[in-house]
């Protein structure tokens, strides 16, 4: 993020509508800004903290929301318990509570339904936020461009968003999802228990009535290094892979 683009969306206050627990570490915080703004699917916002000493924390989060779902956005957050930022939002955050942000931010890691198709969407862990941004875009534009979404989490129970995934997998409208648990057994014939690999990509790019033109990767900065490799290996063109990286 350059600091241009920083200084064209200035900090606001903002409340917390509405909180949802979507898996044992990950909530979803659902956020009105005081100045409503319009964002494309993929990008992010910068929370700050202010501790009652002064003392100042941020992070960054991607917007859960599909950009027609109105003015308040969905932060889907982990909580890491060595973090600054997320403690404050799993242990102290309550509807009504004001925090401030700026966005949108970001304009390389976005999808809209007129950029067309296919996509091979992969993320790992609260990687998937972003990408089911995109996903939720193309469902409330009733696109028909085709989408393959291979999401990798250690166990079912971490899935986030899963429910709503599958009811989109299930509605056969040229959404793939294509789900992989490295700690535990596939619950679904057509899902895997493993790491993403080569192998995983090539089926799962089958899914897709062509090759894709783009690629979406997101996860921390292991997940996305193997996941990339694992489609250029698959054959995917590296200058069509677009990668968002969090943590280390």
């Amino acid at each position: 993020m350059s600091g241009e683009l920083a200084a064209q969306s200035p900090w606001q206050t903002a409340t917390i509508t509405g909180i949802r627990k979507r898996t044992p570490r990950v909530t979803s915080f659902f956020i009105q800004p005081s100045r409503p703004f319009t964002y494309r699917a993929g990008q992010h916002v910068d929370v700050r903290l202010t501790a009652p000493d002064g003392y100042q924390a941020r992070r960054s989060y991607s917007i859960a929301s599909a950009p027609e779902a109105g003015k308040a956005i969905e932060l889907a957050i982990e909580r890491l318990d060595d973090g600054e930022v997320s403690p404050f939002f799993h242990d102290v955050a309550a509807v009504g509570d004001e925090i401030e942000l700026r966005g949108p931010l970001g304009g390389y890691f976005v999808w809209s339904d007129s950029d067309g198709g296919p996509l091979l969407l992969v993320g790992g862990g609260s990687g998937v936020v972003p990408l089911a941004a995109m996903i939720r875009h193309r469902a409330a534009r009733k696109s028909p461009v085709p989408v393959a979404l291979m999401f990798s989490a250690r166990v079912w129970d971490e899935v986030i968003f899963r429910d709503e995934l599958i009811r989109l997998d299930d509605r056969m409208d040229g959404f793939q999802l294509v789900l992989t648990l490295t700690r535990e057994a596939a619950r679904r014939p057509s899902d895997y228990s493993r790491r993403i690999d080569a192998s995983m990509a090539v089926q799962s790019m089958a899914r897709l009535p062509e090759p894709p033109k783009l690629a979406f990767v997101c996860g921390s900065n292991s997940f996305v290094s193997t996941a990339a490799q694992a489609l250029i290996d698959a054959d995917v063109p590296a200058d069509i892979i677009r990668t968002e990286r969090y943590g280390v």
